[in-house]
Order: C-alpha cells, then structure tokens, then sequence
C-alpha cells in the first residue's frame, strides 16, 4: 500500500510540474566515437524537438554538446560545440528561429555505462 501512496504522489508532483509549464522537454542526440555527423536516429530526434519548439514559440531552445573523456580537454571541447552547432544547424533547418537557439559545448563528461552516453546533444526545451 505505501508503494502505491509514493507512486500516486510522484504522479501528481509530475502533473503539477507539466501544468505549470509547457517546457521541460529533452531530446537526446546521440553520436559516433570523434564524429558530429547527424545519423538518421539523431536526425529524427532534431526533427521532434523542432516539432515541439515550432508549436512552443515561446520556448527556450537550448543546445548543449558534451564528449566522451578520451582525447585532449581543448579537443574534446571543439568537438561538444562543433556537435551542438551541427543540432542547432538542424533545428534551424526545421524551421526553428536560430535567434531562440542557445549552444554551449560542455566538453567531456563521465559515463556509467557505456561512452555513446557521453557523446551526445541534449535539446533542452521550454525550462531547462
């Protein structure tokens, strides 16, 4: 019964938070080991976060590109930018107003589990 108590209040936190702002919304993009080339995977994930921004035109765009630890902390900083230009490239082609798009390369981060983890964009709509 306790499970089911925590499980509802844990709902209704996360209809509170959703009523309250139409933001919130993350889109992973993933890549390929030293690459910032869009795969058709990462392509439709730009093309969701662009439908979803196109129909919020109020919302925060923001891009954020991150790398795995291997390699130099300047290279693989030039790389989480180069891949965020290349999603906020992408958005903009899908029709969402580069004005709006914010980019940051976060350089390398950690991983758990496995390094694609590491190599990503987060498209982090409305509220980030």
């Amino acid at each position: 019964m306790r499970r089911f108590t925590v499980l509802g209040l844990l709902l209704a936190l996360g209809a509170c938070a959703d009523s309250a702002s139409p933001g919130g919304q993350r889109y992973p993009v993933y890549f390929q080991e030293w690459s910032a080339a869009l795969d058709d995977g990462g392509r439709a994930a730009v093309a969701q976060a662009a439908g979803w921004a196109n129909t919020h035109p109020a919302a925060a765009v923001h891009v954020i590109g991150y790398a795995d630890p291997e390699g130099s902390p300047k290279a693989n900083r030039d790389l989480s930018r180069t891949r965020a230009q290349v999603v906020a490239d992408g958005l903009a082609a899908d029709g969402v107003a580069t004005q709006r798009i914010r980019i940051e390369g976060a350089g390398s981060v950690g991983y758990a589990m496995d390094s694609q983890e590491a190599r990503r964009v987060t498209i982090s709509l409305g509220t980030p």
